[in-house]
């Protein structure tokens, strides 16, 4: 498989990323610090992203329905060199049904999530799945 985007930025204002049929806009200025996203924040939302598809991925091929999913993601930043350092992460998945096993689930998304196999070679990563019956 191959990737394709294109990014585009004018200078001292802000840029915007193209995927597909998707625009996302983000921040490369101060002024928008407290508006856009970074290309930090963009990295853990591709990493969040990654995750997200693997529960629905994994929802089918382990036979069990969910409701919803929601993951928290929060990195540490080291300034020399600058780069991540450490990603916690939990994911909520919101199921009553008893054939969600979490421990396969996690085992599964941590053998096959492209970004969380990329990432993991780099920085290390921490995380919980909980299930949520409501």
């Amino acid at each position: 498989m191959e990737y394709f985007t294109t990014a585009y930025s004018a200078s001292k204002t802000n840029a915007t990323i193209a995927i597909k049929q998707s625009k996302i806009d983000f921040g490369i200025t101060p002024e928008t610090d407290n508006s856009l996203p970074n290309p930090a924040e963009l990295f853990l939302g591709s990493f969040s992203s990654c995750i997200l598809k693997n529960v629905e991925r994994f929802s089918i091929l382990m036979h069990f329905d969910y409701i919803s999913a929601e993951i928290s993601v929060k990195a540490t930043r080291l300034e020399k060199p600058a780069r991540m350092d450490e990603i916690n992460y939990v994911l909520k998945v919101h199921s009553k049904d008893n054939n969600l096993n979490i421990e396969l689930l996690k085992k599964n998304i941590e053998k096959f999530g492209t970004i969380y196999n990329t990432v993991k070679l780099s920085c290390a990563i921490n995380g919980t799945i909980e299930k949520i019956s409501e």
